[in-house]
């Protein structure tokens, strides 16, 4: 950073700049901008953070986003162990939209952020993680449109945040990837149907080895987020609102099969356990895990035992419920 340099023609307030500049640089690197080194920053942070001045004119949450989906595009090569990114983001948005998966929540000041509501769980170790992974795997694969929250900010969100419906790629430093909101109507209480062609970019490099790959963009798409009256998608004009939640255009999902790995378990792998069973083990764990706040004055060992017995009595309600109704309770 040329230390010396500043010292000798800004004194003080270039001291300042720099803690401030400091500060910055290990506070996204260590939040949005996460790599899996540990202890190590991105240096392309830096360049943003150069001329405090314009720290506001930068879209620091699409370049979150585009960091996070190239990291989870990272993560599916082969060989590759871990994920980085802003995991925050990525957690929350699931709890959000995801009600089988979400733990407790705090009852919070509407202007606190969302995310920090969220109680964290227990995480389990060993074989007891090994197993619940597995058993999350099998409930996501038995996911239903009906179990998913497709609107948890409102049907008119997007009206209070009119860059959620741009149309194009978004990018940090060297990193720019596809944003397509046409991809999930029903996020914004419209009924989901065939989304166009989406923009992409114009070449590409994928090394045999290393998980690691490099997006070549025409100049022309890094104008995109600039121009967003032209980029803004309108949703009267690509669909209509839904009648009801999960709504979707009948032949949407032969073209989302032809496109989407709909199954996180392969077939191969053995046969899914019967979706009552699933719901109660993740059951079984949420009760535990919203228990444990309350049993803070007791032995931690008594935990999974109080928290059982009240699994048990839910539990038995279920199955009831299932020799009456033939299916389990949504």
């Amino acid at each position: 950073m040329h230390a010396e340099g500043l010292l000798v023609r800004g004194g003080e307030l270039k001291i300042k700049e720099m803690e401030v500049q400091c500060y910055l640089f290990v506070l996204l690197g260590s939040t949005l901008y996460v790599d899996k080194s540990r202890d190590r920053l991105r240096p392309a942070i830096n360049l943003f953070l150069k001329d405090h001045r314009r720290l506001t004119d930068y879209a620091w949450g699409a370049g979150a986003l585009a960091y996070l989906y190239r990291q989870l595009g990272v993560a599916t090569r082969a060989g590759s162990k871990g994920l980085c990114g802003c995991l925050t983001l990525l957690q929350a948005w699931i709890y959000e939209y995801f009600p089988l998966f979400r733990p407790s929540q705090l009852q919070q000041s509407p202007d606190a952020p969302r995310a920090s509501s969220w109680i964290s769980p227990r995480f389990p170790v060993g074989d007891e993680a090994r197993q619940r992974l597995a058993r999350y795997r099998q409930l996501w694969d038995e996911l239903s449109a009906d179990d998913v929250t497709w609107t948890p900010y409102g049907r008119d969100g997007h009206t209070d945040i009119p860059r959620s419906l741009y149309t194009g790629p978004i990018r940090f430093s060297d990193i720019a990837e596809g944003y397509d909101p046409a991809r999930c109507l029903r996020q914004f209480g419209y009924r989901q149907i065939i989304p166009r062609a989406m923009t992409v970019p114009h070449d590409q490099y994928r090394p045999a080895s290393g998980s690691s790959y490099i997006v070549f963009w025409d100049p022309w798409a890094n104008q995109l987020w600039d121009n967003v009256a032209a980029r803004r998608l309108d949703l009267d004009f690509a669909s209509r609102p839904c009648q009801h939640p999960s709504e979707i255009l009948e032949e949407y999902v032969d073209w989302f099969l032809t496109r989407s790995h709909p199954r996180i378990t392969h077939p191969t792998d053995g046969v899914p356990q019967p979706r009552p069973l699933l719901v109660h083990q993740v059951l079984r764990e949420q009760i535990v895990d919203r228990l444990g706040p309350v049993l803070l004055t007791r032995d931690r060992s008594k935990w999974e035992e109080d928290g059982g017995k009240f699994y048990d009595i839910v539990a038995g309600v279920f199955e009831l419920y299932d020799q009456l109704v033939g299916q389990p309770p949504q």
